[in-house]
């Protein structure tokens, strides 16, 4: 048997390099040409400058975009942490028959078009005078920040021990003291990890922010995104990997996170 299990062994290995140089030939081809000294995205390169990076981070434009996807996204990311823990407590305390269905509408923001989403938005802000305002954005983000907060932080409580608030009660905590001293410990890993999961979403979108955001409100996808249609010069690159970078050190925090998680639930049961 062994003598034919190795070549398996081998193509699978293989296979598996292939999936990642597919996946990661885009980055290696984005990342050098945000080195280029030239202005237009050629290869082979005409020299090594930094003079790209300077205009991302001395420029009030890319700077002001910046500025807006970080406000955006940290008030997104706060109220939908919020609401999607709220809404797991309570999806997971009633079992009703609308529970499953009420679970399905609040994480299908996941499954929707973001289009849809978007559209839909716009129809119902723009009577309420709220398009072309930080406050629009931040409900549109929101909507679609939400599902990352819900799934996490439902998991954790559905593995969580529930004789850990049953002795909690025993021993005369009432349920507000048994939520900040128990439940909210052992959910907390969870609640952070949805919390950068949205954050992520928030300031990774372009469609939402394409109908909703005014001229003061543009973020940087959407001001990358007209610097598509505009002039395609490495400036372009040097955010993008900018922002790899930026979305490379969330990922590893999430790791991190969901590993203090698991640890926490472990001790729990």
């Amino acid at each position: 048997m062994k003598p034919f299990r190795f070549p398996w062994k081998l193509l699978y290995w293989l296979f598996c390099a292939g999936v990642f140089a597919f996946l990661l030939a885009p980055i290696a081809a984005i990342i050098p040409l945000s080195f280029s000294s030239g202005s237009f995205l050629t290869y082979p390169l005409p020299g090594l400058s930094l003079r790209w990076y300077h205009e991302v981070l001395e420029g009030d434009k890319w700077l002001k975009a910046l500025g807006n996807s970080l406000y955006v996204g940290v008030f997104a990311s706060a109220i939908s942490v919020l609401l999607g823990t709220l809404a797991s407590l309570g999806l997971m305390r009633r079992k009703a028959w609308w529970s499953e269905a009420l679970k399905l509408l609040l994480l299908s923001p996941m499954i929707v078009p973001v289009i849809l989403i978007a559209v839909a938005s716009y129809f119902f802000l723009a009577p309420l005078s709220l398009t072309s305002t930080y406050t629009g954005l931040i409900i549109a983000h929101t909507v679609i920040a939400v599902p990352f907060v819900v799934v996490p932080v439902l998991t954790a409580l559905e593995l969580m021990d529930p004789n850990l608030a049953r002795a909690a009660a025993a021993c005369g905590a009432t349920p507000s003291v048994t939520f900040m001293r128990v439940t909210l410990p052992v959910i907390m890993p969870a609640m952070a990890s949805g919390a950068l999961f949205s954050f992520a979403a928030s300031f990774d979108d372009v469609v939402i922010a394409l109908l909703i955001a005014g001229p003061d409100q543009r973020t940087l996808p959407r001001e990358m995104f007209s610097g598509l249609r505009d002039s395609m010069t490495p400036a372009l690159t040097a955010v993008a990997t900018l922002m790899i970078i930026f979305s490379t050190g969330l990922f590893l925090l999430m790791q991190v996170l969901q590993r203090r998680g698991r640890r926490v639930l472990k001790r729990s049961a």
